[in-house]
């Protein structure tokens, strides 16, 4: 009689591709109990956990995931959509949804949209229901659409929309939500702190509840110090590295030119830096400069970015594990501050 790791050894050998009955095979147990251990049933002692596992390692099984998603009349995907330009942002929301999926056996589905598409809202249908998704993270701004919000509802999709702090967006469950506002207060009290006085804004883009939160914190910020934003001094992005580049061009060319920005995203202040070094200006000797989302480019940059930190990450995890814990059902809205990380590109005038 062959013993248990002759039969694996066998089974190795045999370069077949593993199946769940080869594993319930060769682990000596029903194909019903190790489908349990697959799908994480609390039900299975844990060193019968172990012994399934120990031999799906051994034999390199893989579950198929339309066969599971068959077997439980769902699918173990989790949909990401998004019509955002900022793309370091919707990465960290990446990255962070991963590593709460991580050992899960539930995977990420990316869904780039277009808003202003005629085929929105069927684009997204047809998107959730051939993926069969077991729900799905909504990013801004598209997280603030009443029409996808209605459709997720009408199709019973679990959802979690990630948005900025604002009354219209605590009513209902299914939010992680974000106190912009707070963090672009301090950016505007620490620039007007450190004397200065003519101070571009660098806006984010219309229709982008996050762009008007963010603009309203730092006039709070500038206001506390009997300032305020100067129409001459506010040009208006769109979130784009080439959007902050040109906008930059413009203030800092003007007869009126600021001795400090703030720009609404890290992304445009990078481009707020490309249009400073063109322009001969040192930073931060004559051009103090901040950003906002803290993303990794802002340590790498030199002079380290000034910025407001923005815990996407942390949200996306948050995001997933709403879904994981409670399949969408609605729960109290998940709320994230924003705070002020001072680096080397901001200085007295």
């Amino acid at each position: 009689m062959t013993t248990y790791d002759d039969d694996i050894e066998a089974f190795i050998k045999s370069r077949k591709k593993a199946t769940i009955n080869d594993v319930a095979r060769l682990a000596r147990l029903s194909k019903k109990t190790v489908s349990r251990v697959i799908n994480a049933s609390p039900s299975v002692r844990a060193e019968t956990r172990d012994q399934v596992n120990a031999v799906i390692d051994r034999i390199g099984f893989r579950p198929d995931p339309q066969a599971r998603g068959l077997a439980f009349r769902r699918s173990f995907l989790i949909g990401l959509i998004y019509d955002n330009p900022n793309a370091q942002y919707v990465v960290n929301m990446q990255l962070g949804a991963l590593d709460a999926l991580r050992g899960s056996g539930t995977e990420l589905v990316l869904h780039p949209c277009d808003r202003h598409s005629d085929q929105f809202i069927k684009d997204i249908r047809d998107f959730i229901e051939l993926q069969r998704l077991a729900g799905v993270i909504v990013l801004p701004p598209i997280s603030e659409d009443k029409r996808l919000l209605g459709l997720l509802e009408d199709l019973k999709t679990p959802y979690v929309r990630v948005s900025a702090l604002h009354p219209a967006t605590t009513k209902g469950g299914h939010a992680i939500l974000s106190k912009e506002r707070i963090g672009c207060r301090a950016a505007g009290e620490h620039l007007a702190q450190l004397g200065h006085t003519r101070i571009g804004f660098i806006a984010g883009p219309d229709g982008y509840l996050s762009a008007s939160e963010r603009r309203a914190g730092f006039r709070e910020g500038l206001q506390a110090h009997g300032l305020d934003i100067e129409p001459a001094l506010e040009v208006q992005g769109d979130y784009t590295l080439e959007s902050g580049h040109a906008a930059a061009l413009r203030l800092l060319t003007s007869d009126t030119r600021p001795t400090a920005l703030f720009a609404g995203n890290d992304e445009m202040a990078i481009g707020a830096y490309k249009a400073a070094f063109g322009l001969g200006l040192r930073i931060p000797d004559d051009l103090s400069i901040c950003g906002y989302d803290d993303s990794p480019m802002a340590e790498r940059v030199y002079p380290p970015l000034t910025t407001v930190h923005l815990p996407t990450r942390d949200m996306a995890r948050a995001a997933v594990l709403t879904l994981l814990r409670s399949e969408g059902a609605p729960e109290d809205a998940l709320i994230f501050e924003s705070a002020l990380v001072v680096r080397q590109s901001t200085a007295k005038v």
